[in-house]
């Protein structure tokens, strides 16, 4: 077999190299195997990477017994959760595109043959699946797993996970918890390493690596704590070397084919509204690019099948127990929607579905029972949105369906949560939080912390908000993000004022500002586009370079 790494390691020119590689401790026999990539995001501060110096161990393992060698590589991690609501939540979706260049450059730069990757959490995910698709080796990913859910008091009642606090914290603001209450909550919501229990965003990408073919049954909803998880990372690792073996390479894998069952299976698991920015991204990545009127199709065709919290009171655990996202995969198969000209790391599509469990009914509902008959996450258009908008509409209440009220406008996240936090924000009121876009933010922070205090407030059955910025996969309620253009290009959200209506219309799709044309035009005359926040560093090269969020906030 011709093998990458025979440029470091075949040749008399090539001894510096071999002797550089026998300082690592390698053995003239291992020179004969193949050089494995294993790609790790472990670090101590990310509670979904605590677990991943275990899963790398088991993957080094697998890739061993299958015949390769393994040599592990870190990269860097941001925390959404910890990083919520301060300076660092600008540098999150821009972790993306450290870690996919970080990839590229340790990856290409040492001529690995294979590649395994180990994310989990949030950015972790699409900016490993970026890199890895400029390369294109044979290549696995398998996350450190999901998070057990916390429990209320005596152990009765919903299960509670991190949006749990974020809720609290509304409450304790409105007067309806105590500070008792939330230290309880603060002390067992999150009790074990792993990614947040939910259908947040780490939960739902690593799903979804598991739609597209790049990951092995079980890969998103195995527990981290379990031991089944070792197990999995081990096969991870034989897979990669049997991907070697058979000349399967991951533009084999992940093309249009792949995007179209992923979004397939998003809309009907109801994940985040983030995929919607990176499945995007990816697919033009991958040479096949997707626009929101392919959201917006998939949407339309596909039923609801699975409602998971924040859309439900279900932990993600219970999806796991109920077959994972096989189950999820084979319903959609059995009911026409998938692509199964498609190839998996597993094989071809038909034989992976063949192995499916048949939905349980309630977990994952059958097409002929679904939730709704349309995709849980929703594209609106209107002059508010050219260019298109996002929500989940599997976690909106049927009230706020349609909702006509006064905008209550603010140029950042921390002027909306002083207004909200201040008992500024009424009945009816719609906030609109601009200048936060991929761009305008920069980095398009997540905004679970006005969301979450509009609930915590009894506000979430009577407010919408909509945001050029963007959401926690736990955000619930009428909240629509991704509206572009956003403000910093002078898309028509910045040139909302206080007071005028706003319609936001779900079911229909539309977001409509309720003011005339000519005086949208004289307002667009007047307005200016806003200096720059960042003048070096990544901040501001990634304000220059980052593309909007309908493109999947793609570096240009």
């Amino acid at each position: 077999m011709d093998l990458r790494s025979d440029q470091i390691k075949r040749g008399t020119a090539r001894a510096p190299h071999r002797s550089l590689l026998k300082a690592d401790g390698i053995t003239d026999e291992e020179m004969d195997r193949p050089f494995i990539a294993v790609f790790n995001a472990r670090n101590d501060i990310i509670p979904g990477h605590t677990n991943l110096d275990k899963i790398a161990e088991a993957v080094k393992a697998g890739i061993y017994l299958a015949g390769g060698v393994p040599f592990e590589i870190s990269t860097i991690g941001v925390c959404d959760g910890i990083a919520m609501n301060h300076e660092g939540m600008h540098y999150s979706l821009v972790s993306r595109e450290v870690i996919a260049d970080s990839l590229e450059c340790a990856v290409a730069g040492h001529a690995f043959d294979g590649l395994v990757c180990i994310p989990n959490c949030d950015k972790i995910v699409p900016g490993m699946i970026l890199g890895a698709l400029r390369l294109n080796l044979p290549t696995v990913f398998v996350s450190g797993g999901p998070m057990l859910p916390g429990a209320q008091p005596g152990g009765t009642g919903p299960s509670t996970d991190l949006n749990t606090l974020f809720d609290g914290a509304g409450k304790v603001a409105a007067g309806t918890m105590t500070e008792e209450e939330l230290a309880f909550y603060e002390n067992t919501a999150c009790p074990t390493c792993g990614s947040c229990s939910g259908m947040f965003t780490a939960n739902s990408m690593n799903c979804l690596c598991e739609a597209l073919g790049i990951a092995l049954p079980g890969n998103g909803t195995v527990p981290a704590v379990y031991s089944e998880r070792i197990r999995l990372a081990k096969r991870a690792g034989m897979k990669v070397m049997e991907l070697l073996r058979d000349g399967v390479c991951l533009g084999d894998i992940l093309n249009a084919a792949a995007v179209h069952n992923a979004m397939e299976c998003d809309m009907a698991f109801g994940g985040s509204t983030n995929t919607v920015l990176h499945l995007t991204a990816i697919a033009q990545a991958a040479g096949c690019p997707i626009t929101m009127d392919t959201w917006d199709a998939a949407s339309a065709r596909t039923p609801h099948l699975v409602k998971l919290a924040p859309a439900g009171p279900r932990p993600l655990i219970d999806l796991y127990h109920a077959g994972g996202v096989p189950a999820v995969m084979g319903e959609l198969g059995r009911l026409g929607l998938l692509d199964e000209t498609a190839l998996t790391c597993m094989g071809p599509l038909p034989d992976y579905l063949a192995s499916c469990p048949p939905a349980d009914g309630e977990v994952c509902r059958t097409g002929d029972d679904p939730f709704s008959s349309a995709g849980a996450l929703r594209v609106l258009h209107g002059n508010i949105a050219p260019d298109g908008a996002i929500v989940k509409k599997a976690a909106v209440s049927p009230a706020m369906m349609r909702h006509t009220g006064p905008a209550r406008v603010f140029d950042s996240e921390e002027a909306a949560c002083a207004a909200i936090n201040g008992g500024a924000i009424a009945a009816g009121d719609v906030v609109v939080i601009r200048y936060e876009g991929p761009r305008g933010g920069p980095g398009m922070r997540e905004m679970l912390t006005p969301t979450s205090a509009i609930c915590g407030r009894g506000l979430s059955d009577s407010v919408a908000l909509i945001t050029d910025g963007r959401f926690s996969g736990a955000t619930k309620g009428p909240a629509v993000g991704h509206v572009s253009p956003e403000a910093a290009a002078g898309g028509p959200i910045a040139l909302i004022c206080e007071g005028d209506t706003i319609t936001v219309d779900i079911e229909g799709g539309v977001l409509t500002l309720h003011v005339p044309d000519d005086e949208l035009e004289r307002r667009r005359a007047r307005w200016a586009a806003p200096a720059p926040k960042h003048h070096h560093g990544v901040l501001a090269k990634y304000a220059k370079l980052v593309s909007s969020a309908d493109k999947g906030a793609i570096i240009l």
